[in-house]
C-alpha cells in the first residue's frame, strides 16, 4: 500500500514538479519520502523526454498544418533564459515555472547533451526537492487542510 502513496507522488512530480510535495503531504508521508519521490518523478520524466524529445517534435510537425511562428514572446523569454543563463538557468527554473516535461523538452530543444541535461537536472531537481517539501511540510496549517492522509 506504502509504494502506490510512492508512485502517486512520483507521477505528480512527473507532471508537475510542486505537486507531487503537495500529494506526498496529503498522502501522510514524511517529508523525507515525500522529497525523494518527487526527485525521482521528476528525474524520470526528465530521462524518458529526454531520450523521446527530438522523436516527439518530428513526430508533432508531421501534422502541423501551418509553420510555427518563429517569435513569439514565450519563445523570446526561452531564448532569452537559454543566452543569460543557459542549461543551468533552464534547469533551475524547471521544477518552479515549467514542468519536468517542459523544461526537457526545452532543453534538448536547444541541443543539449543528454549528460549534461541529466546532471543540471539532477542538481536541481534534488535542491528544489528537499526546499519545496520542507517549506510545504513546514506551513501551518497546511497538513491539517489535506487531513492526515489516511
Amino acid at each position: 500500500m506504502i509504494y502506490a502513496k510512492y508512485i502517486s507522488v512520483a507521477l505528480a512530480a512527473a507532471l508537475k514538479f510542486v505537486g507531487g510535495p503537495l500529494a506526498g503531504l496529503a498522502l501522510g508521508l514524511t517529508w523525507h519520502e515525500t522529497a525523494l519521490c518527487s526527485f525521482a518523478g521528476m528525474m524520470t520524466s526528465v530521462i524518458l523526454f529526454t531520450y523521446l524529445g527530438e522523436g516527439i517534435r518530428r513526430f508533432t510537425a508531421r501534422f502541423r498544418k501551418k509553420k510555427p511562428r518563429l517569435f513569439t514572446t514565450r519563445n523570446r523569454r526561452a531564448v532569452r533564459i537559454w543566452q543569460r543563463f543557459g542549461l543551468a538557468g533552464i534547469a533551475c527554473l524547471t521544477p518552479l515555472f515549467f514542468t519536468p516535461i517542459g523544461g526537457t523538452l526545452l532543453a534538448v530543444s536547444f541541443r543539449a547533451r543528454p549528460p549534461q541535461i541529466f546532471a543540471w537536472m539532477l542538481l536541481f531537481g534534488a535542491f528544489w526537492g528537499v526546499v519545496l517539501t520542507y517549506l510545504y511540510y513546514q506551513i501551518p496549517g497546511l497538513q491539517n487542510f489535506f487531513g492526515s492522509g489516511e
